[in-house]
Order: C-alpha cells, then sequence, then structure tokens
C-alpha cells in the first residue's frame, strides 16, 4: 500500500509494483474538527478618500408605539482589565525535514503539545490558536520569535517516513517490523512562532463607544477565536462562527441519511450596553455516521446497489471520512475503482510462495479473492459495487464496500431537495420558550468561566439575557373595494365579504392542465364565482386544454412546446391570461421553460397552481390575490396612500428601490447569480410594482448591472427603472429615491454605500445631468442571530415590535423591527441599517415607513416580515432564476465554465428578455 498518497500506512505484504493495494489496517483519523475559516475578503474597487461614504450615526430614537419589556439572546460580556494588550503572532507548522505542514486538521493538536511541553518557557500564556497561521496571548511571549519541536503518536499518516522503495516493492521482514511499532508511531514537528502586532484592549472600550477601528475589530476577533479554540478543545464541529456537539439527541433525520445538527452560534457584539455574547441555536446539515453503504442507497433513494449510479455516488461521497472495519482505523474517501470487488485486481507480493531465487512471488488477484483466501473474510455483497479508493487516482488503494463506515459529525454541504429543506425548517423549529431553555443550556455547558485565556484577561461573560424595552407600533389602516376600511388585528386581515381595491376584469383566458388530477371543470366554475364576489368579473375560459397523455413522459421542454402548439392552433390570438395547472406541487421541471414561454416569447401573463385536491374557497382567494395583481389591480393600499396628509413621501415624487441577488445552491459554482432591482410606479402609490433582473457571475454578491453609460440594448437596471417610474407617475422624475438593500453582510457595506449608489447616481445623471435627487439608502439583513423574547410568556413578540436601544449599534443607526406575527418557530426580526438619508427622516417617520411598507405585500393578507420591495426582488430573482436551469448548455458550456475563475460580461449567459406587456407588470407576484 502506498505510504506517500497523503493518507496511507505502510502495508507491505499488500503492496504491489504499481502500487496498488488493499489495506489490513488504516491509520488514525485526524481530527474531525475543521480548522478555523476566516471571512471571506471581497475585493472592493478603489474609492476615493474625499468621496468616501460610511454609515450614518444614530441621529435620534423612535418614540411611538407601546412600550414593552423584553430579553433578548445577548449576554453580557464585563471586560476588567482594559489596560493591556492582546499580542498577535504568526505560526509556521514544519515536519523534521523543513517540508511545511499542509494537512489540515494538525495544527491544533500540534499547538496543545507545544503548549503542554513548554509551558515554563512560555511564562505559563494561554494560546488563542485559530488552527491555522495565526495565535494570539494576552501579554507578550518572551521573545519575539520561538522555535519549538514537538513529537506527537499517531497524528497522521499523512506523509512517507521515507522507508518505501520508489515501486513498493519492499522487505517482508522490514514490513513486519513496521506493523509491529505501529501503534506506536510517532511524527515531528517544528513550530515557528514570530511577533506580528499587539492589539490593545482599549480597543474593546472604543469600539462600545462606537469608535470602531481595525484594532478593535481584530480584539473582537480574538475572543471569537477563544470560544471557536474552546468548542475545539471539546469535541465540536466547528462551522464559522457555530459549533455542533456531537450529541444525536440533537439531530433529526431530513430524509436521504442526512441530519439536521443542531448547534450553537457564538458572536461577539459592541452595543449601546457594551460588549455582549450573541448567542442562537443554528442547525447545519451532517450525514448519518453508520455503514457507507446506506448513505449511498438513501441518497439516491435506491434499494439495492444494481440501481446506483456509481459516478453519482462517487460524488457524493469524495472526501468523506469513513473508519474501517475489523481494523478500526480511519482514512478519507478519495474516489472509486473503475472495476466492481469481484473484477478489480491488484498485484502484491505474497509471503507463502517464493521464487528460484528466494524473492516472494507477486500474485495478482482481485479484491475479492483476496479478502476470501487471504484475509479469510469472504465478502457479503461488495462484490457487485466498485471498492472505495483511499489513495490517490494513480496509486489506489481500494477496500470494500461493506467494511466502510461513515464517522460522526461530517458536513453535508451539497443542495438539499424540496422535501429534504422542507422537514429541515419543520424540525429545526423551536418555541420562543424552548429556544430560551436550549441557549440557557448551552451556556451552562459551555463552561465560558473556565475558559483559562478570558479569565487571564478579566472577561467574564453573564448567564442571564439581557433586557431590552421594545414598543409595538400600531398597524396602519387597510383601503379595501367599495369604500371599505380595516385595521388589521395580530398582523393579519382578510377579504370575508370585502372586494379588492382595484379588481381586474379576465375576458380573454384559457386553461392547460399539465396531467393535473382535479376537476377542471369545476375549478373553473369556482375560480368565477370567487372572483365575483371579490370584484374580478372572470368570463368563461375560451378553452381547458388537456396535456396528451403522450406526451406525459416526455422532457419538459417539450411538454412544454406540445401544448403552446395546441393553444396556438386553436385560438384566434394570444389570450390575455393562462392559468396553469401542474401535476407537481414543488419545484415542477414544467415551471421554468412555462415561465420562459409565456414571458419571453408570447408576453402572457399566466398563473401557476398544483391543485392536489379540489382547492378550497379561501386557497382560490389567495391565488386571485396573485392573478389580480399581476394583471394590474390592487388588492388593498394603505388608507393614506393617496393622501398628501401623509409622510413626505406623499408630497414630494418619490420611488422605492428593492434589491437582491439570488444565488445558486451550494456547490453549483457554474450556475450564474440572479440579481433583481424592483421600483414602485405610479406614485404616490407604494403597492405597485415592477422588475428588472440582469445575470451576474456566479455568487457575486454586488449588483454589477445597476448602470451601463455605453451600453448599445441595455442601458442598466436603473435607467429602466426610472424611465418606467416617470411614464408611470405623469412625466414626474422622482425627487426622492429610498431604497431597500439585501443580502449583505456588514462588511459590505462601504460597497453598497460606495460602489452601488455611486452607479445609482450616474445612472440618474445619465438622464439629466442637472437632477439631483435625494437619497435614503437601508440594508436589511435576516440572516442574523438576535431574536426577542416575552419574559414569562410562551409567545412570540407582537407583530409592530421595534427595538432601537441597547442591544443596538452604539453609534450607527440600526433598529429591529419584527412587522409580523410569529405563529410557528421563534420570530425572526429583521435588522435595518440606515447607511444613508439626505431627506433627513425623524426616527419615528422612517420607522412607520418601513412598518408600513410590511403591509402593502399584494400575495397575502398578512404582515410580512420584511419590507415588500425586497420581498418582491427575491421573487422575481428566483422566478427568473427557473430560465437559466433550462438554457442549452452548449450555447454556454464554452464561456460558463470559466465564470468562476474569469467573471466578466461574456462569460455570463445573459437573461432572456421579457415582453414589453409583462415587463412593466408584477408578474413576479
Amino acid at each position: 500500500m502506498d505510504s506517500t498518497n497523503g493518507n496511507g500506512a505502510e502495508h507491505p505484504e499488500l503492496e504491489s509494483a504499481n502500487g496498488i493495494g488493499v489495506p489490513d489496517a488504516l491509520p488514525p483519523p485526524p481530527p474531525v474538527i475543521p480548522p478555523n475559516v476566516e471571512p471571506v475578503k471581497v475585493k472592493t474597487e478603489p474609492v476615493e478618500k474625499k468621496n468616501l461614504r460610511v454609515p450614518m450615526a444614530r441621529s435620534g430614537f423612535g418614540t411611538k408605539g407601546q412600550k414593552i419589556p423584553l430579553l433578548t439572546n445577548h449576554f453580557k460580556v464585563n471586560v476588567a482589565n482594559l489596560q493591556g494588550h492582546f499580542y498577535h503572532y504568526s505560526v509556521a507548522l514544519f515536519y523534521e525535514d523543513g517540508r511545511p505542514v499542509e494537512q489540515k486538521g494538525v495544527g491544533r493538536k500540534v499547538l496543545d503539545k507545544v503548549h503542554e511541553t513548554y509551558r515554563s518557557d512560555l511564562d505559563g500564556k494561554e494560546f488563542a490558536y485559530d488552527g491555522e497561521k495565526t495565535l494570539f496571548t494576552f501579554g507578550a511571549l518572551p521573545s519575539n520569535k520561538l522555535d519549538f519541536s514537538v513529537i506527537l503518536e499517531e497524528v497522521s499518516v499523512a506523509r512517507t517516513n521515507g522507508n518505501s522503495s520508489p515501486n513498493g516493492n519492499e522487505d517482508p521482514d522490514e514490513g513486519a517490523r513496521k506493523r509491529m511499532r505501529r501503534p506506536n508511531r510517532t511524527k515531528n514537528f517544528r513550530v515557528e512562532i514570530s511577533y506580528a502586532a499587539k492589539i490593545p484592549l482599549q480597543a474593546l472600550a472604543n469600539a462600545m463607544r462606537g469608535q470602531e477601528s481595525e484594532n478593535s475589530q481584530e480584539a473582537i476577533r480574538v475572543l471569537d477565536i477563544i470560544l471557536r479554540q474552546h468548542a475545539a478543545r471539546q469535541g465540536c464541529l466547528l462551522v464559522r462562527q457555530s459549533f455542533f456537539h456531537n450529541d444525536p439527541t440533537n439531530q433529526e433525520p431530513v430524509g436521504g441519511n442526512i441530519l439536521g445538527a443542531r448547534g450553537y452560534h457564538s458572536s461577539f457584539r459592541t452595543t449601546q450596553g457594551g460588549m455582549s455574547l450573541n448567542m442562537d441555536v443554528t442547525t447545519t446539515m451532517v450525514i448519518k455516521p453508520g455503514a457507507l453503504v446506506d448513505f449511498i442507497l438513501a441518497n439516491q433513494g435506491v434499494n439495492d446497489l444494481g440501481q446506483v449510479d456509481w459516478p453519482k455516488a462517487k460524488r457524493a461521497i469524495k472526501n468523506l471520512r469513513i473508519v474501517v472495519s475489523p481494523s478500526n482505523q480511519e482514512y478519507k474517501i478519495t474516489g472509486l475503482s473503475e472495476l466492481f470487488c469481484r473484477d478489480q485486481t491488484f498485484e502484491f507480493k505474497s509471503r507463502d510462495s517464493r521464487d528460484e531465487n528466494g524473492e516472494f512471488k507477486m500474485v495478482v488477484m482481485t479484491v475479492s479473492e483476496y479478502f476470501d483466501k487471504v484475509r479469510k473474510i469472504p465478502l457479503q455483497y461488495s462484490g457487485d459495487a466498485p471498492c472505495i479508493n483511499v489513495g490517490k487516482p494513480k496509486r489506489p488503494t481500494y477496500i470494500p464496500l461493506e467494511h466502510c463506515s461513515l464517522i460522526p459529525l461530517q458536513r453535508y454541504t451539497k443542495g438539499l431537495n424540496t422535501f429534504q429543506r422542507s422537514a429541515l425548517v419543520e424540525k429545526s423549529r423551536q418555541k420562543p420558550q424552548e429556544r430560551m431553555n436550549a441557549l440557557s443550556n448551552a451556556l451552562e455547558k459551555s463552561k465560558y468561566d473556565s475558559e483559562p485565556l478570558l479569565r487571564s484577561c478579566g472577561i467574564s461573560i453573564s448567564s442571564k439575557f439581557t433586557q431590552v424595552e421594545g414598543r409595538v407600533l400600531p398597524a396602519p389602516k387597510l383601503k379595501m373595494g367599495g369604500g371599505n376600511e380595516l385595521f388589521p388585528r395580530n398582523g393579519r386581515w382578510n377579504f370575508n365579504n370585502k372586494q379588492f381595491f382595484e379588481p381586474t376584469k379576465i375576458e380573454r383566458w384559457v386553461v392547460v392542465n399539465f396531467s393535473a388530477r382535479c376537476n377542471t371543470r369545476q375549478l373553473v366554475d369556482d375560480l368565477i364565482r370567487i372572483g365575483g364576489s371579490k370584484g374580478i368579473e372572470i368570463n368563461g375560459p375560451f378553452s381547458v386544454f388537456e396535456e396528451n397523455h403522450q406526451n406525459r413522459r416526455a422532457p419538459p421542454l417539450i411538454r412544454v412546446e406540445k401544448m403552446f402548439e395546441d393553444v396556438q392552433s386553436k385560438l384566434p390570438g394570444a389570450p390575455q391570461f393562462i392559468l396553469c395547472l401542474l401535476p407537481d406541487k414543488k419545484n415542477s421541471d414544467i415551471y421554468g421553460p412555462w415561465k420562459k414561454k409565456c414571458l419571453t416569447e408570447f408576453g402572457i401573463v399566466n398563473q401557476c397552481m398544483a391543485p392536489t385536491r379540489q382547492p378550497n374557497d379561501q386557497y382560490l382567494t389567495n391565488l386571485l390575490l396573485k392573478i389580480n395583481a399581476k394583471l394590474g389591480g390592487l388588492n388593498s393600499i394603505l388608507s393614506v396612500e393617496r393622501t398628501p396628509a401623509w409622510t413626505i413621501i406623499s408630497k414630494v415624487p418619490t420611488i422605492i428601490l428593492g434589491m437582491d441577488v439570488s444565488h445558486g445552491s451550494p456547490g453549483q459554482s457554474d450556475v450564474p447569480s440572479i440579481a433583481a432591482v424592483v421600483s414602485s410606479r405610479q406614485w404616490p402609490l407604494i403597492s405597485k410594482y415592477r422588475a428588472s433582473v440582469r445575470t451576474q457571475p456566479s455568487k457575486a454578491e454586488m449588483i454589477e448591472n445597476l448602470v451601463k453609460p455605453n451600453g448599445k440594448e441595455d442601458d442598466g437596471i436603473i435607467k429602466e427603472l426610472l424611465i418606467d417610474f416617470y411614464t408611470s407617475s405623469g412625466g414626474r422624475k422622482p425627487q426622492h429615491i429610498i431604497i431597500f438593500r439585501d443580502g449583505v453582510s456588514e462588511s459590505q457595506f462601504n460597497q453598497v454605500l460606495n460602489i452601488e449608489l455611486d452607479q445609482i447616481i450616474e445612472a440618474c445623471k445619465l438622464l439629466d445631468a442637472n437632477w439631483k435627487p435625494l437619497f435614503l439608502l437601508l440594508v436589511a439583513q435576516k440572516n442574523h442571530h438576535t431574536k426577542f423574547f416575552q419574559p414569562n410568556s410562551p409567545d412570540n413578540v407582537p407583530p409592530g415590535t421595534i427595538i432601537d436601544n441597547n442591544i443596538c449599534h452604539p453609534k450607527n443607526n440600526d433598529f429591529y423591527l419584527c412587522a409580523h406575527a410569529g405563529m410557528i418557530g421563534t420570530s425572526r426580526p429583521t435588522h435595518y441599517h440606515v447607511l444613508y438619508d439626505e431627506i433627513h427622516f425623524s426616527a419615528d417617520e422612517l420607522q412607520e415607513l418601513v412598518h408600513s411598507l410590511s403591509y402593502v405585500y399584494q400575495r397575502s393578507t398578512s404582515a410580512i416580515s420584511v419590507v415588500a420591495p425586497i420581498c418582491y426582488a427575491h421573487l422575481a430573482a428566483a422566478q427568473l432564476g427557473t430560465f437559466m436551469k433550462f438554457e442549452d448548455q452548449s450555447e454556454t458550456s464554452s464561456s460558463h465554465g470559466g465564470s468562476v475563475t474569469a467573471p466578466g460580461p461574456v462569460s455570463v449567459p445573459q437573461m432572456p428578455k421579457l415582453k414589453d406587456n409583462v415587463a412593466n407588470s408584477m408578474f413576479f407576484c
């Protein structure tokens, strides 16, 4: 067996001339814990310092609403000593021959050994080591450069010890001696520790006053690294700033032998109330430990090995770690053999026979024969499966499938299917009281008071939830049809005995049924009846087109084409509207091709539905909400929306933008990202929107097509939306532009402020060089870990709960808003950051506007958790993203594959252009 393949142990009696072998015992495992993952540093374009914008400071606090006492999952951090320094050191690891250590997962064990062996030489200092190349101490080490040598037993078998010959032939007696000493196998390491910088603890005090600097960010990073190291020593799986214990009681199956593992996020935050530790329950996907064959079968949803797609299986199991029986040794999977075990041969030296020169003979055997005749462990079922390769491609090492078991706490990073996602959401939910109990238990279990480095620098963490004061804003009054008005109750309302505010009329329409099982005639009658009660006059459909049963097994594109051919052959012209019945409730493969055909080739407004049973009246009312909005109607609006007495928005022409970028699933590096911007239209309305969508390089978060000064066919997103506002708002230019940006982290705020905002300003100048509108820019974050709880209550916080004190930023203008009624699990508030405000809203005016924009979402009769423009942008990006899944790969493969390494306009497939008559509609609704 090849001992130089990065993982193998020497095994002479199985060694072959070409390096192919079958292991008897595998080496010990490296630590399961991955090394610390540094945050991704996003490249920013150089910005002139004189024009550099920074997030604005808070100008005041809101006062409106009923005050409510709350608890939050921030735990106060006390810093007793602000006079000392953290010292930053660079760490370099080498083998004894001077080669650098590249294998991941070794560093923590090596540094722990250094600390144990040379504690007195280090003045007893404690380390905070990030697992890679960075180490921190409180107070300086004795020297700016230190060099240590340590010996670790069984740390790894990733490198050869130099005893094997190039072709793998070895003396069997020498091999036997190696096997005898394998249990005591050692490895020598050299560790260089070099001084890099020092960070005053005073920087933490400055950060708590809002004076953030590079030093303060580094000091907080040190604290986060201390907690990561603490979790690593407890045997946790680390995922960025979250950690997961190997606790089967906190792991729930979600299908395909994937488990949702519940763990804990922890991060230090500077707030108005000082430093706090934000802890929250979080979930990641791990692979169910146990027989590898079980995972392969479950991953593909098959019952026996004869049905397995082995190339797909190879992709699924590559890099997973296994334990091999009966030796109980661990290894990393690198691939599969080309042949099944019963056919896969390898050559090895047999100790049972010698040639005329007394040398051991080379014997060729299949893997199955070897385990049957030599090992005396006949294979039960692995003969009909490829071997698991744990060596290198050119020097493979084979193990039968049935001898392999997956070790615990291995992340599953590939995309989940629809059913797995649903199961994960279902099983991740925790009611507020459950979550509070889980967090209290996590704090107790973590035992941060015993962390020596925290104690040495005088840092302690409270175990009590922080108390904050919230305010509950009143729901805005809504206007329905027929002059009806109402105040939503608990963030909800309904259309019982009410009509839509602006109902449309549906005259020319058809139904197409892609083999959905339902009573189509009854569905049509019910839809006409319910529509009439809501004010929508719906004529009878021109026809109902049932899919030819011969087309049901055809590819999705063919099914769509055939259906359109049928419709075109029988209709005198394009219908105003098509109702499409799909056979699959979730992720129907017909959906993308159908939407693309309707919106880009024919410009037909359409609505898809998947009736698994005969829909009831409530279902059809919800369906009509979408249909009415798509056809240009309005279901409800704010009562003040068309009155100049409302905020400045009603008095000055104002456009509201919602911006979002949608990315492909994990592992889909070749799928372009979709950038969507929606804009309000028909001022003074803030309930009607249209969308502009573009593709851009995969995983790029900054929107690239906001402006195109020299665009021939495309002038960029913003110009398109500004022209639409002008034409739909009586020839008025917006004097105020309000931007809601979704999906960016705090590290990207400066890019939004200085790159994206500059592009929007440039787009305005392209239309009129003298036009200078005023801007308001907010970022909405849902992906954070702050939660709020009502003391002594099992219920979620009421809708309209807003918090802008205590746990908010000490200087910047931010607030948390929970606009919706959390019915299941624990409500997640949206964290709004006001980055820029030339309009000078008061805190109350701005918070009321944001709250009101959670009530204008035309698809539902409840307040939503984030403002409607952002929800619409997300919908538009997701819907048009389904187009790209069905593009002809031959058209894009030459450039598509390079989009990650060399992104650019040429490498990204372009989004098909929508027909004008649907481009201005709320097609995404």
